[in-house]
């Protein structure tokens, strides 16, 4: 394996205590205080709430947003999205590159056209420090070997990068047992597995895998896009990849439950991404998933960015959130 297998570059892109397989036994943090404020601005007809720091016992407190669609009403239930990178989704003025996935607008108009089902979407921010800890899968990271977690840790002490740890498994703890409480009883939605999504991009599609893998009884669908399969650089040793495809192996959970959408592109850092593509789909096949419970698509010419994503976001919730009568 190459020396410099995490340099610092890689993470930058990325944008963005000790392990322990078990899943921490954390009291969850009380969020019944929780300020909720709405935001100033257009998003698509609907409302955008946001709480500023969402109490957490498993994780830094942080900002959380909520978009309500149009005509949100306590009359009706809705399903929940669940979306990692918040402060990456609805507003271009608040993010460090100046782009946005534009899931409002996205939303609703799959909503309006009667394309998916009624939805909110739920996105804490992510801590750009933390990004790394909190969205590398916590498990397959523990069954690498000591020096492999050690160089990796090195690698980021000696570039002034802060990775110390990984933390994913108190961010899944964050979400399923303090901010899913918090907005099963606050709004009005779909509390069970069917409808309750998540999503995310690069690290963010690695931890909505990872998520869907380790509490399959309460999320029952990901979408993954541009997952960052090498973990790390991906120049390097597909180390952390097969270890992530191992993981899979065991914890995918049942086709019969669940459904999983992956995608890639083709430019800037997902022109990595192509030859993981057939792992992907051998894995899956052998779970017996097939494609009305299972994409892995291909976009010539997309790049890793919020512009990419946005043009194509339409695709995995019409996939997972489609309407039915």
């Amino acid at each position: 394996m190459k020396k410099s297998i995490y340099i610092l570059i890689i993470f930058a892109v990325l944008m963005s205590c000790t392990t322990n397989t078990k899943k921490a036994k954390i009291k969850p943090a009380d969020t019944s205080k929780a300020v909720v404020e709405t935001i100033e601005g257009d998003f698509a007809g609907g409302t955008l709430l946001r709480i500023d720091d969402f109490p957490s016992n498993y994780i830094p407190p942080r900002k959380v947003d909520i978009w309500l669609p149009k005509d949100y009403s306590e009359r009706k239930k809705y399903a929940v999205l669940y979306m990692h990178d918040g402060q990456m989704l609805f507003d271009s003025n608040i993010t460090w590159n100046n782009e946005e996935w534009k899931v409002d607008e996205v939303s609703a108009k799959l909503m309006n056209d009667s394309i998916t089902k009624d939805f909110i979407v739920v996105a804490p921010f992510n801590i750009n420090e933390l990004r790394h800890s909190e969205y590398f899968p916590q498990k397959p990271f523990e069954s690498l070997s000591r020096s492999v977690q050690d160089s990796l840790f090195e690698e980021a002490r000696l570039n002034n990068f802060k990775l110390d740890s990984v933390t994913s498994n108190n961010y899944l703890g964050f979400l399923v047992h303090e901010l899913k409480p918090y907005v099963d009883a606050n709004y009005s939605v779909l509390t069970d597995r069917e409808n309750t999504v998540v999503a995310g991009s690069s690290m963010g599609g690695l931890i909505s895998m990872y998520a869907v893998c380790e509490y399959p009884e309460v999320f029952g669908a990901a979408a993954c896009l541009s997952t960052h399969w090498p973990g790390g650089n991906p120049d390097d040793s597909d180390v952390l990849a097969d270890t992530f495809f191992e993981y899979m192996e065991d914890h995918v959970p049942s086709p019969k439950t669940h459904r999983f959408y992956f995608d890639y592109g083709t430019e800037t850092m997902d022109k990595f991404y192509p030859k993981y593509a057939p792992t992907v789909d051998r894995i899956f096949k052998k779970k017996n998933y097939e494609s009305s419970n299972f994409r892995n698509l291909k976009f010539e010419g997309g790049e890793h960015t919020e512009v990419s994503w946005q043009k194509r976001l339409h695709i995995p919730l019409t996939f997972l959130l489609k309407k039915t009568e």
